[in-house]
């Protein structure tokens, strides 16, 4: 149950963030959005931080390299969705993120890459990503 509170949560704050960057985009320009949310997320996650204290710090030197470009694909997420909302809105925007997330995740889950375990794909899965595939379609038609 706590997961799928949060996961609900993620998806609303994903949206809202989505809208008020386009909104900020709008005034200032895109990838200064892109600058000042990264930031405010960075103040965020810091003073979090300071209060949780766990000392998960220690294992810093764990982290592959490469996991660490996550902050920098935040950084595009922004400026793909801000100019995706400009341009399609934001139902089409969130929905069209939403496959693409599935696609990769799918894709992901089948390989066994970054380590997660291997998952069998089955044709719910495959009918599950197609509908929601033709749900864009009629959405933006």
């Amino acid at each position: 149950m706590r997961g799928l509170l949060f996961t609900f949560l993620g998806g609303a704050l994903i949206t809202l963030q989505g809208v008020a960057n386009a909104r900020i985009s709008h005034d200032i320009g895109t990838w200064q959005t892109a600058t000042i949310t990264q930031f405010t997320g960075f103040i965020t996650a810091l003073c979090i931080l300071i209060f949780v204290r766990d000392g998960k710090w220690k294992r810093f030197k764990q982290v592959k390299p490469l996991y660490l470009l996550g902050g920098a694909f935040g950084a595009v997420v922004i400026f793909s969705n801000v100019t995706a909302i400009q341009a399609i809105g934001v139902t089409l925007t969130i929905s069209t993120l939403l496959i693409a997330q599935l696609i990769l995740t799918f894709l992901i889950d089948s390989n066994g890459w970054f380590g997660v375990e291997k998952q069998q794909m089955k044709l719910p899965q495959f009918i599950g990503i197609g509908m929601m595939i033709v749900g864009v379609i009629i959405l933006r038609y």
